[in-house]
């Protein structure tokens, strides 16, 4: 069992019982998946600025972990969008912390989570999020397709993420308008930027490309920008700092 099978395993057990005590009734109410989109297809250096207190390969990154500070800081210092983990068994992230982050900030809101049910799309909906991860390693291809489809029906944009090419083939085939590379490998946890430079030209002009994973330079994003990357997603190297924004000011070149 690889780390996203015991992820997904641990937590579906307790999204039955969530779905079963929380129904969700969203009463018409759509996402603005499109915010997300033209976020990240702005020319320039848009980063995604990720909301990430622990990781299981690297345990508690922030300690000192408040949202809607983090919100108000990223935002301030120029992140095109925020990534807020959700999963709470592996990466102590929660629902609360999305809403915390839409009560702060008017820019768009990713929530990263391991979904694998549509029950966790009403979840992101009514949590104020603009766009949710599909995992093609995480899911069948028929699920990935059908949790897309619904994601797309219910306002949500998706970033549908691969880390091999025969993942990146299925989700350009998929038609997902966002598609983002992350070249770590889920077994050892190393980070392929190489591989990354490699899958980024393989993606058609008509879609967002999104780096992910091992970004820690200005000179990083600029390497990649070169390969085709419209946006970055960033979480550790901002999470790490005393001060995030300041950082992720740096890594914009505006320091």
């Amino acid at each position: 069992m690889n780390i996203l099978e015991a992820i997904i395993e641990k937590n579906r057990e307790e999204l039955e019982l969530k779905k079963q005590n929380y129904p969700i009734d969203l009463e018409g109410k759509l996402a603005n998946g499109k915010l997300f989109h033209d976020a990240l297809s702005k020319p320039g250096l848009n980063v995604i600025a990720e909301l990430k207190p622990a990781s299981p390969s690297k345990g508690i990154i922030r300690k000192e972990f408040h949202p809607t500070d983090l919100a108000n800081e990223l935002t301030e210092a120029g992140a095109a969008a925020l990534s807020v983990l959700t999963e709470k068994n592996f990466f102590h992230g929660s629902l609360k912390n999305l809403k915390a982050a839409r009560t702060a900030t008017d820019i768009p809101l990713l929530r990263k989570d391991f979904i694998f049910d549509e029950y966790q799309l009403f979840e992101a909906v009514e949590a104020g999020a603009n766009a949710v991860l599909l995992i093609a390693a995480a899911l069948p291809e028929d699920k990935f397709m059908s949790l897309q489809h619904k994601a797309y029906k219910l306002g949500l944009e998706v970033l549908a993420e691969g880390h091999t090419v025969d993942e990146l083939e299925f989700i350009v085939d998929s038609g997902c308008r966002i598609i983002g590379i992350n070249c770590r490998n889920l077994k050892t946890f190393k980070v392929d930027l190489a591989l990354t430079h490699k899958m980024l030209k393989e993606i058609p002009d008509d879609r967002v490309k999104v780096a992910e994973s091992g970004i820690a330079t200005h000179q990083d994003m600029l390497d990649l920008q070169a390969s085709g990357a419209n946006a970055f997603l960033i979480g550790e190297t901002l999470m790490r700092e005393t001060s995030p924004g300041i950082k992720l000011q740096e890594l914009l070149g505006n320091k």
